[in-house]
Formats: structure tokens, C-alpha cells, sequence
């Protein structure tokens, strides 16, 4: 009989070591991964090609060729999509359910949209002081009319540019007036934290 008990529990001991392996495993392998330039631990030390990134995947991070800022001496900006939006949600103004939208693209160009002017998207670099090489946008909207639009960037060098506009329910942003509603333009916000 103590041979049955005691074999019960090794069985079980067993059992519960091998579930404990196999429930640890898979994390762990996920955590640290493998390293896809190098050898993994499992090889006898024997290189193996890196697989290649499929070429529609964005990168998470800007790659930026030398300097920082876009386009400078031939060298490329490249960075992920972005999209932002605000709406001016107060009934008694009249900017009411006006929507504000700003994305950027993989080259690192951002760009505004004004609901009152629909399809159409304003290059923010034709405000002065707008980074060349753009990661990130954020936007804000004032209640009033007229009112304020905060347009916010993140510079691929990490540093924030920000551009406050006046925004009237009489003309919606155009590219012929945008760099007017923006004055003075973009400037550096201070001690962005990088």
C-alpha cells in the first residue's frame, strides 16, 4: 500500500513540474526572444540568416539618417503613421461639432484637416517653425468663437513644437491662410523631457 501512495505522488510531482515547464516556457521565450541577427541558444553556434521585416510594416520608432531634422544633405526621414483629432463639442458656439484632425505620414511630413473644408489636408511645414521630421501630433480646441487651436508636434529628436491658432467660425484653415491663423508659428516647448 505504501508503494501505491508513494508512486501516486511521484506521478503527481512529475506531472506538476512538466505543466509548470510548459506554462513557464512560452513566457520566458517571449520575454527575451530570440535574437534574429545572431545564433540562438538552442544552435550548435551556427549562424542563421535574419529573417527580413515585411516592407509595409512601419518602424516603431523614427530612423532618422544622420541629423535630426528630415530631409537635411540628402538624408531620409522615416517614421510611423499618426493620427490625432479634436471637435469643438460646446452647442453655443459656432464652431459647434467642427472636428480639427492632424496625421503625419512614413516620411515624416504632418498635415491639418478642417471638417469646414473637407479633403482637404494643409502641409503644417507651411507654418514657420514646424519641425521637418515629425512623429507624433496632438491637438486641442478652445470652446470659444473665435477660438484656439493648440497644434502640438513631436520632433523626431524628441523635442515638442507647438503653434496656437485662431480659429473663427467665418473661414475654416486653408492653405492660403493657415501660416496667418498660426502667427507667429512653431515654437520649441521648453525642457521636453528626452
Amino acid at each position: 500500500m505504501k508503494t501505491r501512495i508513494w508512486a501516486a505522488r511521484s506521478v503527481a510531482t512529475v506531472s506538476g513540474v512538466v505543466l509548470a515547464g510548459a506554462l513557464l516556457a512560452p513566457s520566458a521565450v517571449a520575454h527575451s526572444g530570440p535574437d534574429p541577427k545572431g545564433p540562438g541558444k538552442h544552435t550548435s553556434g551556427k549562424k542563421t540568416p535574419a529573417k527580413k521585416t515585411p516592407a509595409k510594416q512601419a518602424p516603431a520608432k523614427p530612423v532618422v539618417d544622420g541629423a535630426q531634422q528630415g530631409q537635411v544633405g540628402g538624408r531620409k526621414c522615416v517614421t510611423s503613421r499618426d493620427v490625432a483629432s479634436a471637435v469643438v463639442d460646446y452647442s453655443g458656439s459656432g464652431l459647434f461639432e467642427t472636428v480639427f484632425r492632424s496625421a503625419t505620414d512614413e516620411q515624416g511630413h504632418a498635415f491639418l484637416n478642417d471638417s469646414r473644408n473637407p479633403g482637404v489636408w494643409i502641409n503644417l511645414a507651411l507654418v514657420p517653425g514646424a519641425p521637418k521630421c515629425v512623429y507624433d501630433t496632438a491637438l486641442a480646441v478652445t470652446e470659444e468663437d473665435p477660438g484656439h487651436l493648440y497644434i502640438t508636434l513631436l520632433a523626431s529628436n524628441g523635442t515638442l513644437h507647438q503653434a496656437t491658432c485662431t480659429s473663427t467660425s467665418s473661414s475654416p484653415f486653408s492653405p492660403a491662410n493657415l501660416a496667418t491663423a498660426c502667427a507667429p508659428g512653431f515654437t520649441e516647448l521648453a525642457d521636453t523631457p528626452v
